[in-house]
């Protein structure tokens, strides 16, 4: 794990708002999870990636109060959501990772319905993300697509504006248009403050929202990685490519830019360049000619693949060019 990251989450105290400890639910034959331990703090947006089957769903149902660790606890807002459920629920906007519905006929009855069982009056930001979904909720829920569902389920986790937020694969089911519109309710509930827990495997998503992304694989927390850390890295990555068997083999000898990696069959180099190196990347690129010259972006999906996906020296970035 990232130690420094875990330390930091570790040492909190105030703000708190989930916190697990040493949870674990065993159904036998290596499923369930394992020891899991983190804590969220108050208006963070903390991703929680892993494969189907993970453990990533336990997860969140032992935050919502509908499982009992088998060691361990759980605590959100400093209570126990299996024994104070009822108090915690008040204040969560819950979207499950399989969507049941109630017997009623169409998507407006549904958001009706949970607007009365919470008490909320005011249905406007409930139209304001109607509108941002493309939603037409007077459609019959039976009838529905899996995404129109989908967009229904969201309206109803987020027109209470909650301050907390549970999130299981938030975007299933959503075509690329909707994710983005979804992306933007989850930076304006962000800025209002909210605390949101997202379950995801899509990395960009995680990428683009998150403060702090846990990585979970076979019921165990494997890291949990600060996204200051990818976002603000004191380097920059870049792969050139060259024309001449000559330039690609005098390129950047005898230089202070770090070599990543030679790949000779395509004559392309991979360097890490700092603040101070980075004139003489630039300045070496004008005495020859080159193909290319691109930054690698450094991403979550990379970051998990350099720690993760067993390779460390940028050849699964050049498969992907």
């Amino acid at each position: 794990m990232s130690k420094e990251t875990i330390a930091k989450l570790n040492a909190l105290k105030d703000d708190v708002v989930i916190e697990l400890n040493d949870v674990t639910k065993d159904y036998g034959n290596g499923r369930g999870i394992f020891d899991i331990s983190f804590k969220v703090p108050k208006g963070c947006v903390f991703g929680y990636c892993g494969t189907n089957g993970s453990g990533k769903t336990t997860t969140l149902r032992h935050m919502m109060g509908f499982l009992k660790p088998d060691k361990g606890y759980v605590r959100v807002n400093g209570l126990d959501p299996w024994k104070n459920g009822e108090e915690i629920k008040r204040s969560i906007g819950y979207l499950p990772g399989e969507i049941a519905f109630p017997p009623v006929e169409s998507g407006t009855a549904f958001l009706k319905s949970q607007a009365d069982l919470i008490g909320l009056k005011d249905m406007s930001k409930a139209e304001k993300i109607i509108n941002a979904m493309q939603l037409d909720p007077t459609a019959n829920l039976k009838r529905m697509s899996k995404g129109m569902k989908q967009k229904t389920a969201i309206v109803a986790t987020f027109m209470h504006s909650p301050d907390i937020i549970l999130l299981d694969e938030p975007t299933t089911g959503l075509d690329p248009l909707m994710r983005e519109a979804f992306i933007e309710i989850l930076e304006e509930e962000k800025k209002r403050g909210a605390t949101i827990f997202m379950s995801n495997h899509m990395f960009d998503e995680l990428d683009e929202t998150c403060d702090y992304v846990g990585f979970i694989r076979d019921g165990h927390l494997i890291d949990i990685v600060d996204m200051k850390e990818i976002h603000h890295r004191p380097f920059r990555e870049f792969i050139v490519g060259y024309y001449s068997q000559e330039d690609y083999e005098k390129a950047f000898i005898n230089t202070p830019i770090e070599v990543i990696r030679r790949i000779d069959n395509t004559l392309k180099i991979i360097v890490r360049v700092t603040k101070d190196t980075a004139d003489d990347m630039f300045a070496e690129l004008q005495k020859c000619q080159i193909k290319q010259c691109n930054e690698i972006k450094y991403t979550l999906e990379r970051y998990f693949l350099d720690n993760f996906g067993g390779t460390t020296d940028g050849s699964h970035y050049e498969e992907k060019r």
